[in-house]
Order: C-alpha cells, then sequence, then structure tokens
C-alpha cells in the first residue's frame, strides 16, 4: 500500500483567518481519526514567482482574502476512501461547518474551492 494524500486550496477573507483557524485545527482531529497519518493547512505568504500562475490568480482571490493550501495524508488510497465515507457524517462535522457556512456571512464557500486526490510519482526523504 502507498501513501495517498488529498490536497486542497481555497480562500479565506483575512477578516475570518484566526476563527477559521480554529475549527479547521478541530477539522483536522477528526480526519485523523478516521486513518489520515497527518492534516495540513497553511496560509499563503510568498504568493508569486515570475513565469508562473499564482494562487491568487488561480483562487480569483478578492482583495481582502487569504489563500489557504493544505493536505491530508493518508497510509493508502483505501484508508482516505472510507475516512471520506465517514467524515462527513460524523456528527461533530456538522457542528464545525454551520458557522462557515451562515448565510449573513460567509467564511468558507466550498465552491470556490480546488480538490482532488494525488497519488505518490516521486520520494525523497533523509
Amino acid at each position: 500500500m502507498e501513501a495517498y494524500i488529498d490536497g486542497f486550496a481555497f480562500p479565506i477573507a483575512s477578516q475570518y483567518l484566526s476563527e477559521y483557524q480554529k475549527i479547521a485545527t478541530q477539522v483536522g482531529a477528526i480526519w485523523k481519526e478516521y486513518g489520515a497519518i497527518a492534516y495540513y493547512e497553511f496560509v499563503g505568504d510568498d504568493l508569486k514567482l515570475a513565469g508562473t500562475r499564482s494562487f491568487t490568480d488561480a483562487l480569483t482571490l478578492k482583495e481582502d482574502e487569504l489563500p489557504i493550501f493544505g493536505w491530508v495524508l493518508f497510509p493508502s488510497k483505501e484508508v482516505r476512501d472510507q475516512a471520506n465515507k465517514q467524515v462527513p457524517l460524523d456528527p461533530r462535522m456538522a457542528e464545525l461547518v454551520e458557522p462557515l457556512s451562515q448565510k449573513n456571512r460567509l467564511i468558507f464557500d466550498a465552491s470556490r474551492m480546488l480538490y482532488g486526490g494525488f497519488k505518490p510519482l516521486v520520494k525523497i526523504e533523509d
């Protein structure tokens, strides 16, 4: 069995970054309960490199938004597939996700998220 990751990127309004971070920390812990080896989320910092398309462009960021980039590491695609079935059904997820999508303030818009599952291509470790 080979490692497998789910990768994602999405915009977040800078004013909600701290609130989102608290929720994402809890979400990551839930993913680990369902078999993830590790859960990572990073906020964009150095986003321009000449000759490339930036996350800012790919996510069509608005002036007050920051890109979040992350991935969930699994021991195998099979574990990932099972987790992807179980995590959305965990009642804690509904409680955590609801504040992100309240009608009067949309913190997280899933329709703007880039997502995909990835199998290994190159692995270089110490």
